[in-house]
């Protein structure tokens, strides 16, 4: 049998298994509804997430954790917190629970919103549909006239079905207790047909479960499946694993890595390696994509630094836990073409090929510039032809708290809370690139920074070139001359700040000069 339909299939039986006979979800029986809301409230008050002076904070959260928060007055039928018990499912009608691949090899997966997000949440909802996107070949498409999608209400709490279930199939995400790229991508990755990590059938080599931590009416909620894990190793990154202590009765762990006990489980920033791994398996996607979720690494082409393959068609997607992510590349050899038509590097400022275009086609041998994105997200996409091939490339990736990439002809910028006082403890970086055969010409306007003789404590360098060619560090009231004039088409600025005596910053304004 197909791994995919006997991935998705093996779901819907187990789905059916675990389920006792219940109504469909779309009645409205009040006393099941009302036995949820109490027992995911029961669940959220032994481990200390429900609305009292002892709770988690949301930012301390992992995404099951924040989840559990959400449900505690979920009036949908749920097990293990946020999965919705369809009645009525078996094995017969389980094959079509795989959504089809269209003849063009993507997945498209229909929606509808039933509810009136407003424009920030729409938007939090479009970048993690476009994480989907990007690294596989499902493709979430508002609903036209398709029998099958999803119907994304706002009623209380996060919730999914597993896998299609046909029909107006509905996904819970509230407005209000819902809105982190993790849990939608969490609710989406459940009606993709994927289960939570923990419950897989190869789970006791990876973690111990502590039944005497449980909260006696949610043992049900750690049963070990017979699964088909898609060749893949057990992910304790997964964003569709329980947190360490996940419908604890005592506030002790329920989960226990082993045999590290320390090894870090559940998060809070979405999909992680493995899971776009096993979608792609899942849905036989023929893709080449690779997420960069670490704090900063290194990213390679193919064969580096022997030559890369012909017809290639690769992305990259950076998403550092926090800041705004950075790209810097220490080595550059792309077949170079009139307007790099054959082969490129195309960098984008944001996690999909529709966000703003940072660099737009590079080849040749010229280092690019520090890209400095406006989120935590950058996609670089790679392409060659069938002829000619370089060496590739090699860059390393991380963030800064503040900064940002400028190509306008002429802009003012200033250092963060300016003309207030900026803040402590940061790491700041702007680069500014003009058109080949321009140079940047950086005017400071007001400058005043904390002063010591060394300028090690809170200071400005402004990089002319290369990250070699230096000037500075600054530091005090402004005792230099301006402007500074790059020796080619580029400049980068960065800032450091200790964590006392804090002063207004800088405001700056480039112009481009030949």
């Amino acid at each position: 049998m197909d791994v995919r339909i006997s991935a998705i299939l093996l779901a819907c039986i187990i789905q059916c298994a675990v389920s006792s006979p219940i109504q469909v979800f779309y009645s409205e029986d009040e006393r099941l509804a009302e036995n949820n809301a109490v027992a995911n409230k029961d669940t959220l008050k032994a481990q200390g997430k429900e609305d009292t002076g002892t709770a988690k904070t949301q930012d301390s959260m992992d995404i099951h954790s924040m989840i559990l928060a959400a449900n505690k007055d979920i009036r949908l039928p749920t097990r293990e917190g946020d999965i919705i018990q369809n009645p009525g499912r078996n094995a017969i009608n389980c094959t079509s629970c795989l959504w089809p691949k269209s003849a063009d090899g993507t997945v498209p997966v229909p929606y509808n919103f039933s509810y009136s997000y407003n424009a920030d949440q729409l938007a939090l909802f479009k970048t993690a549909m476009q994480e989907f996107e990007t690294l596989t070949c499902v493709r979430f498409r508002p609903w036209t006239t398709e029998s099958d999608f999803l119907n994304i209400v706002s009623n209380g709490g996060c919730a999914s079905s597993i896998g299609k279930s046909g029909g107006a199939q509905r996904v819970a995400l509230d407005a209000n207790g819902c809105m982190s790229m993790g849990i939608i991508e969490h609710e989406l990755n459940h009606a993709l047909g994927f289960y939570h990590e923990q419950n897989r059938s190869d789970r006791d080599d990876y973690v111990i479960i502590h039944p005497e931590n449980i909260l006696p009416d949610s043992l049900n909620n750690f049963n070990k499946y017979d699964t088909n894990n898609l060749g893949t190793e057990y992910d304790y990154n997964s964003v569709m694993h329980y947190a360490r202590d996940a419908f604890s009765k005592n506030g002790k762990a329920t989960i226990e890595p082993k045999p590290n006990p320390n090894v870090p489980i559940g998060q809070r920033n979405g999909l992680s390696v493995l899971d776009i791994s096993k979608i792609n398996k899942l849905y036989g996607c023929n893709v080449c994509s690779n997420l960069l979720s670490n704090p900063n690494g290194t990213m390679i082409s193919a064969n580096y630094p022997s030559a890369y393959p012909n017809n290639a068609n690769c992305v990259w997607l950076i998403r550092t836990p926090s800041g705004q992510a950075t790209l810097q590349f220490q080595a550059f050899d792309i077949q170079s073409s009139p307007g790099c038509v054959s082969d490129y590097i195309k960098i984008y400022d944001g996690p999909s090929k529709t966000s703003p275009v940072l660099v737009d086609r590079a080849c040749g041998t010229g280092l690019i510039p520090i890209q400095i994105a406006s989120t935590n997200q950058m996609l670089v996409e790679f392409v060659s032809d069938g002829a000619v091939t370089g060496t590739g490339f090699k860059a390393t990736y991380g963030s800064v708290q503040c900064g940002g990439a400028f190509y306008a002809p002429t802009k003012t910028f200033t250092s963060p809370g300016y003309p207030g006082n900026y803040s402590a403890n940061l790491d700041c970086a702007w680069t500014i690139t003009a058109p080949t055969g321009y140079r940047v010409s950086l005017r400071i306007n007001y400058f005043q920074l904390e002063t010591v003789t060394s300028c090690t404590y809170d200071y400005v360098n402004i990089y002319n070139s290369t990250l070699n060619a230096v000037m500075g560090p600054y530091c005090g009231p402004m005792g230099f001359q301006s402007p500074f004039v790059s020796k080619s088409n580029s400049m980068m600025i960065k800032m450091h700040t200790d964590d006392s005596n804090n002063y207004r910053g800088f405001s700056a304004t480039y112009t481009f000069v030949k």
